[in-house]
């Protein structure tokens, strides 16, 4: 593929805890919200939903800007093949961490870069596989309480409070759980032709 280095990045995601991670490879880039209806389709499984939703969000930044690099990724909380998203509240927060202490909940967390203009399109899932704690009641109100986690597929921060409520964490790829698996979106964005490593830029 021709190299594509001096595209422009973009972020198809609103969320703050992607930008947090793009933010570690020290690129430029901007952000652009997808806006993708994010309903599974009837009998999709949530490791399919994380792809298909992937792939959407980076397909519809990109078709406004077609000559981008764009990255798209999603996560859904994966419980024996039930998909557990965002709660949203505090009282479905509640519900989820209840449903899953003691259990593993395997984080399906997708990621896609497409560029139009170049015709290229990649994407990758990074299963997290997490151990619950046996979690009381009293934990469970105290954590949320604490760190309010509602905008969080499965009720937790593993950046944060939310470690303490985990018995194990099993992947491949660190920053998979947090929402944006690094390793995975770096080989992409290589092969889209991006320059990861960049000589400092001079003020102007």
């Amino acid at each position: 593929m021709t190299a594509t280095s001096n595209r422009k990045l973009i972020l198809g995601s609103t969320s703050v805890y992607r930008r947090e991670l793009l933010d570690r490879l020290r690129v430029p880039y901007s952000v652009e919200s997808p806006h993708v209806d994010e309903t599974p389709l009837t009998g999709e499984q949530p490791a399919a939903l994380a792809r298909r939703l992937a792939l959407a969000k980076a397909q519809a930044v990109a078709a406004r800007f077609p000559d981008s690099i764009v990255i798209g990724a999603d996560q859904v909380a994966d419980m024996d093949g039930v998909a557990l998203g965002k709660p949203g509240t505090h009282e479905r927060a509640v519900a989820q961490l209840q449903q899953m202490r003691g259990k593993t909940v395997i984080f399906q967390t997708a990621v896609a870069v497409v560029c139009l203009q170049s015709g290229f399109c990649q994407q990758a899932l990074a299963p997290v596989k997490v151990t619950f704690r046996m979690l009381s009641d009293e934990e469970i109100e105290l954590y949320l309480r604490a760190e309010q986690p509602y905008d969080c597929a499965g009720s937790a921060k593993s950046e944060g409070m939310g470690i303490t409520l985990l018995e194990s964490i099993e992947n491949d790829d660190p920053t998979a759980l947090v929402g944006l698996p690094l390793i995975r979106t770096s080989q992409m964005l290589r092969a889209a032709g991006f320059a990861l490593v960049q000589a400092p830029r001079t003020p102007a």
